[in-house]
């Protein structure tokens, strides 16, 4: 719990400017309209809250989940392994992570609004419910997200380690992060393309129902594979960069609480 909780919090602050450029990209006004390089750290408050409990419960789940699922015997199983226990993760993190992401990337798109008026104004017309938009985008989205990056980290982990004839170091660990965050984030921008436009859209309109291929059909319509794709360099600088420090956190505090 610490050691997610305290990854999260580092890897959601240092890189909150390059998750904000991305949001406004891909915002169904535009760039300028949404902000510019205004106001960078609009929302940060909901991401600053929602951090650490977010984390946590992904990699108790993940840790927990890989335990008692057979694993290490048999290299086939591994990767299984790996993907059953980051799915689970990520449906567990979400109920936390989906309402701290609504309200902060709506604060990315409307600098001059503060955090705790978005949060209100979404309360007051929208209830609960209006928190959980996008809950089920997030999850399709992290769920592939998942399936790609921690099988891949924890394949190149083990590469590292029987080529160097001793388990990696916590930066080696991140180096592998990093390499699995970017392919993972470059693979699914689509999905987070649509899961952005789900939670900004407004209130009755048809992004609204959260359906995602109906999402994804839209933007292909009028903007294309441009519009699929957009923000997917910030994306992979961000995520690239936040697997280094968010799995190499994990592992050095990890090892530094155990």
């Amino acid at each position: 719990l610490k050691a997610g909780g305290v990854a999260g919090v580092c890897v959601d602050l240092i890189l909150f400017p390059l998750d904000t450029v991305k949001t406004r990209l891909q915002s169904p006004q535009g760039f300028r309209k949404a902000g510019g390089f205004r106001g960078i750290y609009a929302g940060v408050p909901s991401t600053a809250i929602g951090s650490f409990p977010n984390a946590a419960a992904f990699f108790i789940t993940y840790e927990n989940v890989k335990s008692v699922l057979p694993h290490g015997s048999s290299s086939y199983l591994s990767p299984a392994t790996h993907m059953v226990a980051a799915s689970l993760g990520e449906v567990v993190a979400c109920l936390i992570r989906v309402p701290s992401e609504v309200v902060k990337q709506r604060a990315q798109v409307s600098p001059s609004s503060s955090t705790l008026r978005i949060l209100s104004h979404t309360l007051y017309h929208e209830g609960i419910q209006g928190l959980y938009r996008g809950y089920k985008s997030t999850v399709l989205r992290e769920i592939p997200f998942s399936l790609v990056q921690f099988p891949l980290w924890e394949s190149l982990k083990d590469l590292w380690s029987w080529k160097q004839g001793h388990v990696v170091d916590s930066w080696q660990s991140a180096v592998c992060g990093a390499f699995a965050g970017g392919f993972a984030a470059a693979v699914t921008t689509p999905l987070d393309v649509a899961k952005t436009r789900i939670m900004l859209a407004k209130a009755g309109s048809s992004n609204a129902s959260g359906n995602v291929l109906a999402a994804l059909g839209g933007i292909w319509r009028t903007q294309g594979l441009s519009g699929l794709f957009a923000g997917v360099v910030p994306r992979m600088t961000a995520i690239s960069l936040g697997g280094f420090i968010f799995l190499g956190t994990y592992e050095k505090t990890r090892q530094l609480l155990l």
